[in-house]
């Protein structure tokens, strides 16, 4: 069955922002969004390779965006230390959150979108209320011992990870927190949709799958190159696959359970495959490399 159900590029789009740090697909999977080098955030129907919007107002590079759950707002971050809150239909920003003393590298949305939370260079986490005026964070993680490289929220849960090679897991229903020693600087940190295993890529060529009840590894996935690079991973919506890019230029497919690689993808090739983004529920995946973004998933010929 998967023979016909070959994965292929449905569009490419040149983005005009320098180059795209991150890739987003909103809640739903029917937009993204990119965050560029060009300080700013754009916002496009990728199946019509259409520009909806585009939102200026950072300083310095755009590193990572959040749609919210009804898709009127979009949080971000940047370079220049801030965070904005948007209004999608006007463009105008709504907010600006100084609360970090360094680039900020990640954010995210809760699951009702009341607060932002993003992660910094300065080693914290900070939770922003977007529903009030306040501009200080609620509450302010100092856990980590050195850059927060990525979060993921779900509706109770928090995960982290840093370059201080640590994954961390806080369980805000109880005001707990997990920290695992991983061994070697964390890029980036997900979650299975079943919510049992976080993915963890790290740094030595490697991503490793771990049990979030016992905290013990399950599998390893290599073959991609990671180099200096921040690379992302995603899981696809039935939690079949790890995906992840790597410095080669390339898109791996990993099967979860027999770790082998099932597929690979060539976005262009030699040049970093740094961000990526699963969408939700359907077998699409977006890929981010240096100016240019690709949807990829099963055209529509062969079904």
């Amino acid at each position: 069955m998967s023979d016909a159900n070959e994965i292929s590029t449905i569009a490419a789009i040149k983005c005009k922002q320098q180059a795209v740090r991150a890739v987003r697909f909103n809640v739903d999977g029917s937009y993204c969004l990119t965050c560029g080098a060009d300080k700013k955030i754009k916002l496009w129907n990728p199946y019509n390779q259409l520009l909806l919007k585009t939102y200026g107002g950072h300083a310095n590079e755009v590193l990572d965006a959040a749609g919210s759950c009804d898709n009127s707002q979009i949080v971000s971050c940047s370079s220049d230390k801030s965070v904005i809150l948007w209004d999608v239909t006007t463009g105008q920003p709504i907010r600006r959150y100084r609360g970090h003393a360094s680039t900020v590298s990640c954010i995210k949305f809760n699951e009702e979108s009341t607060m932002a939370v993003s992660g910094s260079v300065d080693n914290t986490v900070a939770f922003w209320d977007v529903v009030s005026r306040r501009q200080e964070p609620v509450q302010v993680l100092k856990d980590a011992k050195d850059s927060i490289t990525s979060i993921q929220v779900t509706d109770h849960e928090v995960l982290t990870s840093s370059v201080d090679c640590h994954m961390r897991l806080y369980d805000l229903r109880v005001g707990k927190m997990i920290s695992d020693y991983i061994g070697h600087i964390v890029t980036f940190g997900s979650l299975t949709h079943d919510g049992q295993c976080y993915v963890l890529s790290c740094a030595d060529n490697t991503i490793r799958l771990f049990d979030k009840e016992s905290g013990e590894i399950l599998n390893s996935f290599t073959g991609h190159e990671s180099k200096d690079y921040l690379l992302e991973n995603a899981i696809n919506e039935t939690d079949s696959h790890i995906i992840s890019g790597s410095a080669s230029g390339e898109v791996f497919y990993w099967d979860l359970v027999s770790s082998t690689c099932t597929r690979k993808l060539v976005h262009t090739r030699l040049k970093p495959v740094i961000s990526l983004s699963h969408h939700p529920t359907e077998n699409k995946l977006l890929t981010a490399c240096e100016d240019e973004i690709k949807l990829w998933g099963i055209s529509e010929n062969t079904e």
